[in-house]
């Protein structure tokens, strides 16, 4: 697998500003309501006391939201940052998150050593 900066464009990307993607791949109105519409599939963990709800910070907090208010379940917060890769858009090399997590995908590293 080789990365270059003519990839294809995928579908998320020719959305418009504010438009998610559903499971069927049509746009969600908001992150409100994506979050409404995956509580309703997680109803199965309603009310339990071993489960809680993450968000990611700051896109993911909008759905954890709704599912954590709709199941009535706690909420917390994990604050990750995409590691990117210079000139490649949105290709992450890894992540950086709270708590001193760093994950690393050694694959693209490899991918992107000079031969």
């Amino acid at each position: 697998m080789r990365f270059s900066h003519d990839e294809k464009h995928t579908e998320a990307s020719l959305m418009r500003p504010g438009e998610y993607m559903t499971a069927g791949g049509r746009p969600f109105r908001d992150r409100s309501m994506a979050g409404r519409q995956l509580a309703e599939k997680l109803g199965t963990f309603a009310g339990r006391r071993d489960a809680i709800v993450l968000g990611l910070a700051r896109g993911g907090l909008p759905v954890a939201y709704e599912v954590a208010a709709q199941l009535r379940l706690p909420l917390d917060v994990f604050v990750v940052r995409k590691l990117g890769v210079p000139g490649f858009g949105e290709l992450a090399m890894g992540a950086l998150a709270s708590g001193g997590v760093r994950v690393v995908n050694e694959e693209v590293l490899q991918q992107l050593q000079p031969r």
